[in-house]
């Protein structure tokens, strides 16, 4: 006799429902959409950085050194008589790059090895259950200035110490919530009918971890960017002339009484942005939370 379980069905109407339901929720919490608006804004201009009618951010002028915000530089011109709205614009890309970057770095490695870890128990879960507690046990920024350190300062290697730097939550975040659903009955159901392991992971349980994941994955890229600008601040990050947050934060700290513009730009910034994706992910959390009506 045949035992046919009866699997939730992959691909069908119900995750589109829930995508529209999560996405209503999701514009109904007005700090999330303020969140998202400034999401938007900052990957708007980063993306259309190229084409933006502005200055050459590396270009010079010995004529307009620190001068204050004007007409014919909006937010001032910094040491170099550089214009800081095009440094500004042109630093929002290494800054969104970082922190996109680095979390699908720390989302490639920690993911599987998390599902690894949960899914099939014993020796390999304490193995990398060790490991992983021994990275967490760093703070992650601390973890990040030493791998970017001996790996050397650019802003490729800032993005792989931040990622791998930011790994340990993401194996520790998915091994939970494997635990919790490979119990679940249609992962029996799975097993009943003989799908084979990656299948099964790969059909019946990464989509069913993957929400917490996402909301995880967008609280980090808040976390990797203030990352990504301290690394530039020290000088391991972004080189110059190249313009990044952090490092014109670093030069701004010499001339904070002749021209405080030239830090509260790139503050204001940070500032922005992080919280963006933080009120952006809290949203996330609320609106892909199942308890949530």
């Amino acid at each position: 006799m045949t035992v046919v379980a009866d699997l939730p069905a992959t691909g069908s109407d119900e995750q589109p429902r829930s995508g529209s339901r999560a996405w209503k929720k999701l514009r109904a919490n007005k700090s999330a959409f303020v969140g998202f608006l400034l999401v938007v804004f900052f990957v708007s201009i980063a993306v259309l950085a190229p084409v933006l009618p502005i200055a050459d951010p590396t270009a010079t002028d010995w004529g307009a050194i620190r001068k204050g915000p004007s007409l014919a530089h909006w937010l001032g011109t910094d040491e170099l008589g550089r214009d800081i709205l095009s440094r500004m614009i042109w630093g929002a890309q290494a800054s969104l790059l970082a922190g996109v970057v680095s979390v699908l770095i720390a989302v490639s490695i920690g993911v599987p090895f998390g599902l690894i870890s949960g899914y099939f128990g014993g020796w390999i879960d304490q193995i990398i259950s060790r490991a992983t507690d021994a990275l967490l046990a760093t703070p992650f920024l601390i973890l990040a200035i030493a791998l970017a350190a001996f790996l050397g300062p650019s802003l490729t290697n800032a993005m792989i110490a931040i990622g791998l730097s930011a790994m340990p939550i993401f194996i520790r975040l998915t091994r939970g919530q494997v635990l919790a659903v490979k119990t679940e009955d249609y992962v029996e159901g799975a097993h009943a009918i003989g799908l084979s392991t990656p299948v099964l992971l790969a059909r019946y349980i990464l989509p069913n971890v993957f929400a917490p994941i996402l909301v995880q994955a967008t609280l980090t890229i808040a976390t990797a960017i203030i990352a990504e600008a301290s690394l530039s601040f020290l000088g391991l990050g972004q080189q110059p002339p190249a313009p990044s947050w952090g490092s014109m934060l670093n030069v701004a700290k010499n001339f904070m009484t002749q021209a405080p513009w030239m830090a509260m730009w790139p503050g204001i910034a940070i500032f922005l942005v992080v919280l963006g994706f933080n009120l952006l992910g809290d949203g996330l959390r609320d609106a892909l939370d199942p308890r949530e009506t």
